[in-house]
């Protein structure tokens, strides 16, 4: 679980992401020194490496490890999760701080049915070996979604799962409110914007001035599109039976600064807009239009480019930096910002996705894949 900072905390907290396909890449001292410079005390690896784990000893950096899709099957046998805790996880503790496991990623929107009935199974086995460790108290148990397991996102008050995964995300649903985990998503509305510019307006995906879209089931008005998606969560959450049990985070997010000619918006200014203006957002404290009163935590990749990654130009650039720790664009996390993050902010991110390859935006720590994503938190 990504807890949540207790009610005194101050200011927004950001979380970023480092990425596999690049150029000179960091050793863990290095990226451990330039984290800290930006403030940043909370860190997701793709991965559980002892390398970075020590790296990390006695930093007060929290780290949310991960396991791959391709080692979710193991994961199931209760006796290789115990041993997989014990060999990495136990020996780091309390000197490294790991606070949550993510099992899987966008797991159920893949087209590998056993993988989907092994998720549920692997996640239980899971916290039943830390429960068995007396580990269950400080580190928790998720995994996270595409927002293609829904089958309606608009109106937001219609979200709707898509009926065929109803087997897999009720159990999983309850399992979490059973243990007080939150349910992840990964949501983008670049995509919405790229698949269809000329029927979506641009500063309603940026977070800027524009009249609205209202639902006109509940009569609410949504100036943005990633408040949109979240609720339609909200709602599909709701038609399960878990309307305020279990708590939504967006596990992904981001903008491209750079993308190929069909790739409409991906430019450094609308990069800038999208992350600074959700910063902006977010750190107003308030919730969506269906929760207003919940507050928002929100993962936004990313902390550099990813120079070498094939596939379309947007995918190696969603960055905040160039490989060479230089600024893309600034959106308050610099020295004399205009925004600036409190000194507790915090970066993170969510485990990849073996199936669908977008905006994973990781880094080689040392010769090991992590991953970070900006997140603010209040």
């Amino acid at each position: 679980m990504i807890c949540r900072p207790s009610a005194g905390s101050p200011g927004p907290e950001i979380r970023d992401q480092l990425r596999a396909d690049r150029e000179r890449p960091p050793s863990p001292a290095r990226v451990a020194t330039m984290l800290q410079s930006l403030n940043v005390n909370k860190v997701k690896l793709y991965d559980a490496d002892p390398k970075v784990l020590s790296a990390f000893a006695n930093t007060g950096v929290e780290f949310i490890i991960a396991i791959s899709n391709d080692n979710v099957a193991n994961m199931t046998d209760a006796s290789r999760a115990r041993s997989w805790l014990a060999q990495r996880v136990q020996p780091f503790l309390p000197q490294t701080r790991i606070t949550c496991i993510t099992v899987g990623n966008e797991v159920l929107s893949g087209t590998d049915t056993a993988l989907m009935s092994n998720l549920l199974p692997a996640m239980q086995a899971m916290y039943q070996a830390l429960v068995a460790l007396g580990l269950s108290d400080q580190v928790n148990v998720s995994t996270a979604h595409s927002l293609a397991i829904l089958s309606t996102s608009y109106p937001p008050s219609a979200g709707a799962f898509r009926p065929d995964l109803a087997q897999y995300v009720q159990p999983l649903l309850n399992f979490l409110a059973q243990i007080k985990s939150p349910f992840l998503v990964n949501a983008y509305p670049f995509f919405a914007y790229k698949a269809d510019p000329s029927a979506i307006s641009l500063p309603y995906v940026l977070f800027q001035p524009n009249a609205g879209v209202t639902d006109p089931t509940t009569n609410l008005t949504y100036d943005n599109m990633l408040y949109a998606q979240l609720d339609a969560v909200y709602a599909a959450m709701r038609s399960m039976g878990h309307a305020d049990d279990v708590d939504v985070r967006i596990s992904e997010t981001g903008w491209p600064s750079k993308g190929d000619a069909d790739e409409p918006g991906a430019t450094v200014a609308n990069a800038a807009a999208y992350n600074g203006n959700l910063l902006k957002k977010i750190a107003e404290g308030q919730g969506t239009p269906m929760r207003p009163a919940v507050p928002i935590d929100v993962y936004v990749f990313a902390l550099f480019n990813e120079d070498l990654k094939p596939g379309p130009t947007s995918e190696r650039n969603y960055g905040l930096f160039y490989p060479d720790g230089t600024p893309v664009y600034n959106i308050g996390l610099l020295a004399g910002s205009a925004f600036s993050p409190s000194p507790s902010s915090l970066f993170s991110s969510s485990a990849p996705n073996t199936n669908r390859k977008l905006l994973l935006i990781t880094s080689w720590l040392g010769g090991i894949l992590i991953l970070l994503v900006v997140v603010i938190l209040l």
